[in-house]
């Protein structure tokens, strides 16, 4: 990374070692990050997620790891989720919609309101689903890491009680 022309500016910030080491505060940040680029953008998560991990410490390989939560096999049950949400959070009202579509006496213009509509109530929909899931994968990791690191201190205490006794 460091000797590539295009990369050489930033590959000192990338090359980093605390990026790349799986710490209490890299750990968490990196599956917020990683979630949220999964779901704001549907093309280019992995790059998305390393950048944004740069300014916040978090760990660029899980960032970019993450990001598969959202993959070719998946995007079609995460854009109904999203589209769900959407409709839930804007409670888009069916009589407005039918009156607007009774006014339209072109037939392309009915399906260009309505793809529109459903298009807007599910970028919505991907947005929530960003914000929330990057705040429940914060807050999930770090109880993760609390509890994997809680159980190995245990052990160790209870191997050197045993050992003394």
């Amino acid at each position: 990374m460091a000797k590539n022309k295009y990369l050489a500016p930033i590959a000192h910030r990338f090359l980093n070692p605390e990026l790349w080491r799986f710490t209490r505060r890299s750990v968490p940040r990196g599956v917020a990050l990683g979630l949220f680029a999964a779901f704001i953008i549907p093309v280019g998560q992995i790059f998305l997620a390393a950048f944004l991990a740069l300014p916040a410490r978090a760990n660029v390989p899980l960032a970019a790891a993450v990001t598969f939560v959202t993959n070719p096999f998946t995007i079609a049950f995460w854009a109904v989720v999203a589209n769900r949400v959407g409709n839930f959070i804007l409670r888009i009202d069916q009589a407005a919609a039918d009156m607007v579509m009774a006014q339209a006496n072109n037939t392309w213009w009915v399906y260009i309101v309505d793809a529109f509509q459903v298009a807007g109530v599910t970028v919505v929909g991907f947005f929530v689903l960003a914000v929330m899931t990057s705040a429940v994968g914060y807050l999930a990791a770090s109880w993760i890491w609390r509890f994997i690191v809680g159980r190995k201190v245990a052990r160790k205490r209870a191997k050197r009680s045993n050992q003394e006794g």
